[in-house]
């Protein structure tokens, strides 16, 4: 099996704060979800306008997350993920990294809810193949954390080879689909560790 490119860490502040930005981190994942897109074609995928997704992805392209790619028409090129994935690191450290990281982490997790609302809102609407395939799943484990690193190593080997940036032998009928995952040490409403 051929090794896949790598996810980008990010531990600069500024970058962190512009993905806490909720239109950018919307761009960002729609264009490492379903590949190069117009702004307009960006406008419809996260309910903004075409102007407004141009500006965002000019200020995303500022920080390496995306570039022009190849095509279109000539007025309006679509625009391209730099990365395959992005891994933001833990909360600690220096304060400023661990608030900007907080504040992405919050902007994805709204995000997430917002994607699974919709899929909620319109899963009748989807062809019989694709309501039966999506689920919903939640474990509660017993785990060390050596083990939960390995699990969530293992469960991220498994899923990488289909991620869109990366896949280039996707059957035609294959789609975008979002996957989310979480692991982390389950808190009690006393704010106790369970």
């Amino acid at each position: 099996m051929t090794e896949l490119p790598p996810r980008k860490r990010v531990d600069d502040v500024e970058l962190l704060r512009a993905l806490a930005h909720p239109l950018r981190s919307a761009l960002v994942h729609h264009l490492m979800a379903v590949g190069p897109s117009t702004a307009s074609e960006c406008a419809d995928a996260v309910g903004s306008t075409a102007s407004n997704c141009s500006w965002h992805l000019r200020k995303l392209a500022e920080h390496g997350l995306v570039e022009r790619a190849e095509g279109g028409d000539g007025r309006e090129r679509p625009w391209r993920a730099c990365q395959v994935g992005l891994v933001l690191g833990g909360p600690g450290g220096d304060p400023a990294l661990a608030a900007a990281r907080l504040a992405v982490t919050g902007t994805e997790l709204a995000e997430e809810q917002e994607l699974t609302q919709r899929y909620l809102d319109t899963v009748e609407q989807l062809d019989e193949d694709w309501r039966e395939t999506g689920g919903f799943f939640s474990y509660g484990l017993n785990a060390t954390p050596g083990e939960v690193a390995a699990l969530t190593k293992a469960i991220d080997d498994l899923i990488r080879p289909y991620v869109s940036t990366i896949r280039e032998d996707a059957p035609a009928d294959a789609r975008a689909v979002f996957l989310g995952m979480r692991a982390f040490r389950r808190i009690g409403h006393d704010g106790k560790p369970a």
